[in-house]
């Protein structure tokens, strides 16, 4: 009896190549999505750069009343509509997403006079938005539509018409929201980092509003790790090297400061001082002898961020804070890596 002979395992060869694989269709979608986005910077030298600078207007305007910017899109636009009001908020705009179907059951008591309605839909037919748009022209709420669709009934109905370029979607079929949706994204960003910009949005208010996660311990100051008061470890310039000593074992941060008549920081006396000097005569120097003169320092209001590179710039472990040239805390390295900020 014969049996059929076993299929062959595919040489090597024959194996998927890596444009098989999806390589050349993940290189075709970004560079239709970044051809989109370059499209629409060049359009903001035309009409829609008009616009945009009117719609900044009134979003300005709008934050600066106390009032916010209430953003609305269903389905794909709706998901960048909801990423586009986290970032005008984490940068200070307020603002909040309004799902139009619950706008229509109840959530339309959201919206307020004076603030002002940004509706997304790259069709500019999109049914579901009709009751909020009705709703603002019926309040004198000023509305602001982006849309790939002019003319619409979104981009006709709004006060500020966004009409981005009607870039080609970067799904084969033409179907699923992939270049429209990066877009949009795109030009809410922008809108966001353009209000920030105008209002001189700084990192102290950024921190503000990130109190948790990395981004809010980037952003830790100086003085939320430094050691403050009996923390410090402090000698006169006329203290002998064997107190020194003491006191840098005491307070374990490395080193010690050298304070002059006046109490300024005069120097300082790092374990790398000690080593340098280490000679049967080194208790009975003083600290003027060993120490660091005019030693590098740092602020309290200082990002603990900037005390970190300057540390490693510096290839140095300890950093003194002062005010008027007079100590007022130290940092050690590890502080700032136990606060995750590195």
């Amino acid at each position: 009896m014969t049996t059929a002979p076993r299929p062959s395992a595919p040489s090597p060869s024959a194996a998927a190549s890596p444009s098989e694989g999806g390589l050349d269709a993940a290189r075709r979608v970004l560079q239709v999505e970044a051809d989109a986005i370059l499209a629409l910077k060049a359009a903001l030298g035309g009409p829609l750069g008009d616009n945009l600078a009117r719609a900044l207007d009134l979003l300005e305007a709008a934050t600066v009343a106390g009032k916010r910017v209430v953003i609305s899109g269903m389905g794909k636009s709706g998901h960048v509509a909801r990423k586009i009001a986290s970032t005008l908020a984490s940068t200070g705009t307020p603002a909040l997403y309004v799902h139009p179907g619950e706008a229509s059951h109840g959530d339309l008591g959201m919206v307020a006079e004076g603030d002002v309605v940004i509706v997304m839909s790259n069709s500019g037919e999109t049914q579901e938005l009709s009751d909020i748009v009705a709703f603002a022209k019926l309040r004198g709420i000023k509305l602001v539509a982006m849309t790939a669709r002019a003319p619409s009934s979104l981009a006709d109905a709004a006060d500020v018409p966004l009409v981005v370029p009607n870039s080609p979607e970067a799904c084969p079929m033409g179907l699923a929201p992939t270049t429209s949706t990066t877009t949009m994204l795109a030009l809410g960003d922008a809108i966001a980092v353009a209000l920030l910009e105008r209002r001189g949005f700084s990192a102290d208010q950024f921190h503000v509003l990130h109190p948790g996660g990395r981004l809010g311990r980037r952003f830790l100051r100086v003085s939320d790790l430094m050691h403050a008061g009996d923390a410090m470890p402090l000698v006169r310039l006329d203290t002998p090297m064997a107190d020194a000593i003491l006191v840098m074992s005491e307070k374990r941060l490395g080193c010690v400061g050298v304070l002059d008549a006046k109490g300024s920081l005069a120097g300082i006396v790092t374990d790398g001082d000690l080593r340098r000097h280490m000679t049967p005569g080194l208790l009975a120097l003083g600290v003027a002898d060993v120490m660091t003169a005019n030693p590098k320092t740092i602020r309290r209001a200082a990002l603990a961020a900037e005390a970190v590179g300057f540390m490693s710039q510096r290839q140095i472990t300890t950093l003194w804070v002062t005010e008027d040239d007079k100590p007022v805390g130290i940092l050690h390295i590890h502080d700032c890596l136990r606060a995750g900020v590195a």
